[in-house]
Order: C-alpha cells, then sequence, then structure tokens
C-alpha cells in the first residue's frame, strides 16, 4: 500500500508546510512529480505528489491549474519558494483550498529530488512489508494444507487473510467448503456464473466482480484437460498485489488437494467395482469387510441385511459425477453404473439417476447368492436398452417393441427404408398397398378387398415394391421390418 500523503509531510528532515487541504492528507502517493509546465496533466497516471516553483506561473493562474491537477487525480501539490516566489502566492493557496487539494509549502532549503528520493523509500519499504505479509501468509495456508482436513482449513484461512469470504466448489457446482460471513449467500449467487467459466474450446477462464461494497474473484481449479473445482473470494475493499499473491497460493494448494481428492475417489471406485465382483463370486463376507474398510462403506452395506434388494444400470454420461451423486452402494461396471438399494429405496434412487440418464431397474433380487445377483444384473442391463428414462425390467413385456426403441433413430429408420416408395413418381398408393397387405398378412383376396382394388392390381404393385425396396416381401423378417418402419409413418390421409 503506498504511504499517505500525511505521513510524506510528517518527515521532519523534509520541513514541508501544509498550507491547504488539511482534511485531504489520506491520499496515497504513489510517486513525485517534478514540473514547471502551465499543464503537466499530459504526463500525469495520477496520485502523484507534483512539485513546482510556480517560475511559470502567474497568481490568475492558480484556478485554472489546480482544477487541472484535480481532474487527473493528483495526490497534492507541493510549492517551491525561494526561487520564483518568496511564498506561496495567496491565489494557489486559496484555489487548492477551494478544491479540497492538499497544497504544501517546499521550502528553499529542501531540493525537491530530497522529497522524491523520501517517498521511493517509503515506497520500497512498503513493498518489503508487503512481500513479507505475503511470504507469511502462504506459510500459513501451506500449514492449514498439511493439517487434517486440508481443504477446509485452506478455506478458512484464506477467508482470515482476506478479511472476507472463501467458498470452495467441486466440478458440478457443488460447495465442499465455505467460511467467512455471507459465504453462503454468495455461493449460490457464485454457482448460478459457474457457466461462463467452463470453456468447451480452450483454457477454462476467471471471473473478477467489482461492486460498491464488495469485490469478487472466482477461479477455476484443474487444466485445460479437466476442471476439478471452482472456488471464490470476496471482500469489501479491493485486492491488492499482496491479495491477489494469496488467493492464487490458495488456488494452487486448493487444486492439489482436489487432484488428490480426486484419485482417492478413483481408488475408491475401483474397489466398489471389486466388491461387485466378489459378490456375484458368491464371496458375500469378503465383500462386506471390504466395502466397511471405506469411508462411508458401512452405510453402503444396507442391501445385504437381510431382504431382498434391486439392481439399477444407470446411463452414465460422468461416471464419477453419477456414481456421487447417488445414495447406498454404487460401482462402475461395463460403461454404466450399478447401483444395489433396497426394495424400499430404489424408487428415489433411480429418480436422483434419471436426472443424467436412462436407468433400468431389475426385479427384487434375493440376498441370498450370487445367482440372483447375476439375474438382477443382466435384467437391469438389458432394461437399460429401452427409450424410456426409467424401464423397470417386469414392464418390457408390456411396452411393446416400438417403444424400446429410441424414437429418433426409428424415425430415420422408417424414412430411410420407405423413401423409394415416395420417391416413386405419384404412385404414393404404394405405400398405403403395402401397409394393406402386410396387415392382411400377405392374403392377397383380403387386402384387395381393404383397398378396393382388383387381386391383380394389388400383385402387381407389391412387385413394384419388391423391386423398388431390392428385398423379399415373403421373408418374414423383410415383413417385420417393413410393418415397423409403417407403424412410425402414420396412414395417409383419406
Amino acid at each position: 500500500m503506498a504511504p499517505t500523503l500525511r505521513r510524506v509531510v510528517a518527515l521532519a528532515r523534509l520541513r514541508l508546510r501544509v498550507r491547504a487541504g488539511h482534511d485531504a492528507l489520506e491520499r496515497p502517493v504513489r510517486w513525485v512529480a517534478v514540473s514547471e509546465l502551465e499543464d503537466p496533466t499530459p504526463f500525469l497516471e495520477g496520485d502523484e505528489l507534483v512539485l513546482t516553483t510556480g517560475m511559470r506561473l502567474a497568481p490568475d493562474d492558480a484556478p485554472a491549474y489546480v482544477s487541472r491537477l484535480v481532474g487527473r487525480g493528483a495526490a497534492g501539490l507541493g510549492f517551491g519558494v525561494g526561487l520564483g516566489h518568496e511564498s506561496v502566492p495567496p491565489e494557489f493557496v486559496a484555489a487548492a483550498a477551494d478544491a479540497g487539494l492538499p497544497l504544501v509549502e517546499v521550502p528553499r532549503e529542501t531540493p525537491f529530488i530530497s522529497i522524491g528520493k523520501a517517498v521511493s523509500d517509503m515506497l520500497a519499504a512498503e513493498r518489503y512489508e508487503e512481500l513479507g505479509d505475503a511470504f507469511a501468509a502462504q506459510g500459513r495456508l501451506t500449514r492449514a494444507a498439511l493439517r487434517a482436513g486440508g481443504m477446509a482449513g485452506v478455506v478458512r484461512r484464506l477467508a482470515r487473510e482476506i478479511h472476507g469470504w472463501a467458498v470452495l466448489f467441486d466440478e458440478t457446482g457443488g460447495v465442499l467448503h465455505a467460511a467467512g460471513e455471507g459465504a453462503d449467500k454468495a455461493a449460490t449467487l457464485v454457482r448460478g456464473e459457474l457457466h461462463r467459466l467452463r470453456a468447451p474450446d480452450g483454457a477454462p477462464a476467471s471471473l473478477a466482480l467489482s461492486g460498491p461494497h464488495e469485490h469478487v474473484i472466482v477461479q477455476p481449479l484443474g487444466d485445460q484437460r479437466r476442471v476439478t473445482g471452482f472456488f471464490a473470494v470476496g471482500a469489501q475493499r479491493p485486492f491488492s498485489p499482496v491479495g491477489h499473491t494469496v488467493v492464487n497460493t490458495a488456488g494452487s494448494l486448493l487444486a492439489l488437494s482436489l487432484e488428490q481428492r480426486r484419485d482417492r475417489l478413483a481408488a475408491v471406485r475401483r474397489v466398489r467395482s471389486a466388491v461387485l465382483r466378489l459378490l456375484l463370486a458368491g464371496e458375500r463376507e469378503a465383500a462386506r469387510e471390504t466395502l466397511a474398510a471405506l469411508p462411508g462403506g458401512p452405510d453402503e452395506t444396507a442391501f445385504m441385511d437381510g431382504g431382498p434388494f434391486v439392481v439399477l444400470a444407470c446411463e452414465a454420461g460422468d461416471a464419477e459425477e453419477l456414481q456421487d451423486a447417488l445414495p447406498g452402494f454404487t460401482a462402475p461396471w461395463g460403461g454404466v453404473v450399478i447401483a444395489l438399494a433396497p426394495v424400499e429405496q430404489a424408487g428415489p434412487v433411480a429418480e436422483a439417476a434419471a436426472r443424467r440418464g436412462r436407468v433400468g431397474v431389475s426385479e427384487p433380487v434375493e440376498s441370498s447368492g450370487p445367482s440372483g445377483l447375476a439375474a438382477g444384473l443382466e435384467q437391469a442391463q438389458r432394461a437399460l436398452l429401452s427409450a424410456r428414462p426409467v424401464m423397470r425390467f417386469a414392464d418390457l413385456a408390456g411396452q411393446g417393441l416400438l417403444s424400446l426403441v429410441e424414437p429418433n433413430l426409428l424415425s430415420g429408420f422408417a424414412a430411410s427404408l420407405l423413401a423409394p416408395l415416395r420417391e416413386y413418381g405419384s404412385r404414393a398408393d404404394l405405400v398405403e398397398s403395402l401397409r394393406a397387405y402386410l396387415a392382411c398378412n400377405g392374403h392377397w383376396d383380403a387386402a384387395a378387398q381393404r383397398l378396393g382394388v382388383h387381386r391383380h392390381t394389388l400383385r402387381y404393385r407389391m412387385r413394384r415394391v419388391a423391386e423398388l425396396l431390392g428385398r423379399d416381401l415373403d421373408d418374414p423378417a423383410v415383413r417385420a421390418e417393413l410393418w415397423m418402419a409403417l407403424a412410425v409413418r402414420p396412414p395417409a390421409p383419406r
């Protein structure tokens, strides 16, 4: 943080005297600029203490000169006396007082370079102190990361370091840890912005928001290949360079912790797959002991404690996310996620899984042996092939064949298969003739009577259909495919 003008004028060796703007001495001084120009503002950035002897300034220039300095954001004006002016012209004192600009009188015995050196030394000391604070804060954050519950400790420590709040999210936007006043409310607001940071192509982006009373930074954690989480911090004051350093240090520590967490969870998932293999092999007690050794494992053995249970095969767009979202026992298995749940919990588990993809549900399975589990596993996987969001194996037979096929795929199949008939000149009656022929199971007289045509006409049409499609209409498999295609495409209006 830059020294204030009050600290500069307090240096006894400079013998500076405040002539105006006593109430504005808390302004930061980021540099000292010496200029004898009538308008030095093109060479200023703001927060400078401007020094001049006024040798090219007349008393009437005072209001305009001071106004330009104020407009440029100068910290103050130092007026050197003993050269161009024996004392500070009263017009400059009055103009500075009216504008609220601090004006200090610089005696002849104080070289301007002495003031510049003094401010430079103070800036260097401030910078050294800031670096020391940053190193100390980094040490405290690192120690917090090394203790038990490292991620939560880093979040709490970070909130204290920035005198604000901090929130750590997982890759889905779920809150892992939060600390600091207002963190819960902030987490809800920030979660709605996280989608803006997920870049489908290229590196994920950061987000900075500033308001009158709060300044927020949101950063993704991970790399270009995979975002492992997000963290957000907020404080009432803008973040200084040291603050940014502290935030970046915390981000690095949290990213490392999330990666370690991800590795641990991956290992846990592999163990769950091994537990499922043990159950299929009939090693029930070995499976129970293995699962009980995992974090949360004892709560996942409920399906083993007598009574029937249900097997669910869940479509896994993101297997890790899906497994974390489902209660009870879960395990990756052949490209899907398998969940085992007591019968009374099957409904909530299926509902939770259906929010992320299709679900196949087996019939209740007795927990006494591996054969029941194997049968349930096969039933759940077969039910998953349905196009329905949630399909129970017991309901497959009553749904009809068409309900088990994805509608868009079936529609495309029908359009492609029947296209030669639709494109055959103006003979749109070929499609309806084929429909009647199949509906009457290939009986010429019945089909011709339904269409109101002679059976020889129908025979001619069916020969054209077979030629256009390149299919044998006497083949039962061909008839089944054509009937499915016609079932998707409704009859033409009469």
